[in-house]
């Protein structure tokens, strides 16, 4: 399988890292660096755009991993790093203020090929919880 080189989607505090899953050459070493920095696994269905409680847990560590340490970055990973992997990172953007189209084009433009018909149309539907607006109470408004 060919497999695209892993690439960095930035936009506004947030930075993420989309990869392919490991070859069988380099599973062992990879899995070693998983567990020596404490990598979460969720997987779901490869093709499929991630069920309602991925969904959740992925807004909870991007929430708390960017509010603690704005600019770090997150690895997001599938098997060939062109579905379930910027799916998740296309949620991340949605959900901080970008349009769904505006975000495939952004995450397309350095990983082509990125989504298929099922998870483009999830995109599409996808609407942000606003999980990621900040009160401002002195103006009685939201801030991204």
């Amino acid at each position: 399988m060919n497999r695209p080189a892993p690439v960095e989607i930035a936009y506004k505090n947030m930075r993420f890292l989309i990869a392919h899953s490991p070859t069988n050459a380099s599973l062992n070493k990879f899995l070693q660096e998983l567990k020596k920095n404490g990598v979460l696994d969720w997987p779901f269905n490869d093709g499929a755009p991630p069920p309602s409680h991925i969904v959740d847990k992925w807004l909870k560590l991007i929430r708390k991993k960017f509010r603690q340490d704005p600019g770090s970055c997150i690895a997001v990973h599938c098997v060939a790093g062109l579905g379930r992997a910027p799916v998740l990172v296309a949620v991340a953007l949605i959900e901080h203020g970008m349009k769904y189209e505006d975000a495939v084009q952004f995450i397309r433009q350095k990983r082509r090929g990125a989504f298929n018909r099922k998870q483009l149309l999830y995109l599409e539907k996808y609407r942000p919880t606003l999980l990621f607006r900040l009160r401002n109470s002195r103006y009685n408004c939201f801030i991204q």
